[in-house]
């Protein structure tokens, strides 16, 4: 596959391992990894953002096959698998780095983002208005190798996220 046919978005939506191991499943995801993005501090660990006092979100890097899928795909599955009605929030994740959020990096990803946003409200699944934040993309940061697919290596582990009819 040619790197024209692949494709990246950076996504929040509260603890990064159980978004990676369910996109790691998404028809047409070549590659996940998981980091911290979209704060002030440069090289952060999960030490510093686990005070919530950095403004870094715990975000996923979804690299894609462009033939396979596509971004408003993603999209789609990514409010199926979070509760983006909740600010700050995934089940007993609270803080700012647990936040719903798209990273940006073109006017493209944020047109696409707004169309998918109204269309997750217009389907009315949640009780409550969609609060995902529309951010500008910036440095991602990997998180320790013990983060990256931390689900695979320990099956019981934590994780607040599941797929949503």
């Amino acid at each position: 596959m040619s790197d024209a046919n692949r494709d990246y978005v950076i996504l929040a939506g509260g603890c990064f391992w159980g978004m990676e191991q369910l996109f790691q499943k998404f028809e047409g995801v070549i590659d996940t990894d998981v980091g911290y993005t979209g704060g002030k501090l440069i090289n952060p660990t999960y030490k510093d953002v686990k005070t919530g006092e950095t403004d870094h979100a715990e975000a996923i890097k979804i690299t894609f096959d462009t033939d396979r899928t596509n971004l408003k795909n993603i999209l789609h599955f990514f409010f199926k698998v979070h509760d983006p009605t909740t600010v700050n929030r995934q089940g007993n994740d609270v803080g700012t780095q647990y936040r719903s959020a798209i990273f940006v990096r073109n006017n493209e990803q944020r047109i696409t983002s707004e169309e998918v946003i109204k269309e997750v409200e217009e389907l009315e699944r949640f009780k409550g208005s969609v609060q995902t934040n529309l951010e500008d993309e910036r440095e991602f940061y990997l998180a320790e190798d013990f983060h990256q697919d931390y689900l695979l290596k320990n099956p019981m582990g934590y994780t607040c996220h599941f797929v949503r009819k």
